[in-house]
């Protein structure tokens, strides 16, 4: 080992005096890397008397945020209404999603509606930026341009211009003077991070932070990354289909697990007002295994197609595949058919497929996973206009989901006639329109008894 160097788990941010082949924090094997040990200040920040003294809740006074609008819907509602002026956001996704596609739309709104935008890249030359805007739109001049590397050039740059938004892409290329270390390590993206998050406070100024993600689809860098920022967003869905999902994980100024949802076109990211018409889009008709369940994301019902497919199985031991869905969640839902509903799927493979790209862990869609491998092992097509949604337990019974009222009416505005339900959320369901049907059900049986 060097003299003066530390290693670093490139994971989660661990720091030890020696190498280790398991990290003590995450867990995690061989990520561990060297780096030169950060140099520490000389002396402490002298703070006044006023910050140090302590109040109480009566003397601190609250005022509503003020937001900036970005005139992209699903982008102000993941935020919570906009961007809050002084906040710190990171964004991720995979290479080519369209993350500096919807920043540089962000930009161009911005721009339109006269704030000073500085959009910093350290990936891209000034040429591969104007040729992505020409294709996106017209822009005003209250956008800056600037391809710098050096953190402590972008910091002077930012305090002499002082823009209300600075768009950084991506964290992973910027580098510091005082860390010793390569850029994209450990040290220097937590280190840059923090000059950053302190720049927005001081000055109040939004700052966006474009963030490279894993093989596993997480932000890269250490975990302390996402615990500096205010908000943390994701980008999902496949970069070789059109459709886009922005999810927010944090946020400090707004709820979480909200969900935004875009489409994929030549002229930039388009906004997807209705995801449950979007979702269903392509539907087969007549099919069997094919169920639709409603899906609570945030404060958004969102309804989506589960597709099972049961057949029999040519291997010794039978194959069990989830896309979308969690895979032990798959299996513990087969083991309650098998042992409840006396279906004998041992000999069997099981695929259950999530349409639309979206990814749910919500228990709610349990009935619906149960209903279609029904349906498909049986091969008995389930009422198109039809929706499921419900917890199922070990022993097979039907437990009540959140807020069924705001699932049956998103059902109900898209048409459909009939909505199976837990039968504990019946008594809390009221002032729907007498053309949709609500069945209760208590367990697995009578499931199979209403379809």
């Amino acid at each position: 080992m060097a003299k003066g160097s530390v290693f670093f788990c490139q994971n989660c941010g661990h720091e030890s005096s020696k190498w280790l082949g398991q990290c003590p924090g995450c867990k995690e094997w061989n990520t561990f890397v060297e780096e030169a040990a950060p140099k520490k200040a000389a002396g402490g920040r002298v703070r006044s008397r006023e910050r140090t003294t302590p109040v109480t809740l009566k003397e601190i006074e609250l005022k509503e945020e003020e937001r900036i609008r970005t005139n992209i819907g699903e982008l102000d509602r993941v935020l919570g209404g906009g961007i809050v002026a002084g906040s710190l956001m990171l964004v991720g996704g995979d290479p080519g999603i369209g993350k500096s596609t919807l920043l540089l739309q962000v930009c161009q709104n911005l721009a339109e509606d006269n704030h000073e935008v500085l959009y910093i890249s350290g990936e891209e030359s000034l040429k591969q930026i104007k040729i992505r805007a020409q294709r996106i739109g017209e822009f005003k001049d209250s956008l800056s341009l600037l391809c710098e590397t050096n953190l402590n050039e972008i910091e002077e740059v930012v305090k002499a211009k002082k823009p209300e938004v600075v768009i950084i892409d991506s964290i992973q290329t910027m580098y510091n003077e005082n860390v010793s270390a390569a850029p994209g390590s450990v040290s220097q993206v937590r280190e840059s991070t923090g000059t950053l998050m302190v720049l927005a406070k001081t000055l109040g100024i939004a700052i966006f932070i474009v963030g490279h993600v894993t093989k596993e689809g997480v932000v890269a860098g250490p975990r302390v990354l996402e615990h500096m920022v205010d908000t943390v967003l994701y980008f999902e869905g496949d970069r070789h289909a059109s459709y886009r999902i922005l999810r927010g994980v944090k946020n400090r100024f707004g709820s979480t697990n909200e969900i935004g949802v875009f489409e994929m076109q030549g002229n930039g990211l388009r906004e997807v007002t209705n995801p449950s018409e979007f979702m269903l889009n392509g539907k087969p008709v007549g099919a069997s295994g094919s169920v639709v369940t409603c899906s609570l994301e945030g404060t958004r019902p969102i309804l989506v197609e589960i597709q099972a497919l049961v057949s029999d199985t040519s291997f010794q031991i039978p194959r069990r595949t989830t896309v979308g869905i969690d895979f032990n969640r798959v299996n513990l839902l087969l083991a309650v058919l098998e042992k409840r509903a006396g279906m004998q799927l041992g000999g069997c493979d099981a695929y259950v497929n999530l349409t639309g790209g979206m990814r749910l862990s919500e228990p709610s869609i349990d009935l619906a996973v149960i209903a279609a491998l029904v349906s498909s092992y049986r091969n008995q097509v389930i009422d198109e206009h039809t929706i499921i949604f419900g917890e199922v337990g070990l022993t097979g019974e039907v437990r009540g989901v959140a807020q069924a009222e705001v699932r049956i009416k998103e059902a109900e505005k898209m048409g459909f006639t009939r909505c199976i339900v837990p039968k504990s959320n019946c008594d809390s369901i009221k002032e729907l329109k007498p053309g949709i049907q609500v069945v209760g059900v208590a367990g697995i049986m009578e499931l199979m008894d209403v379809l």
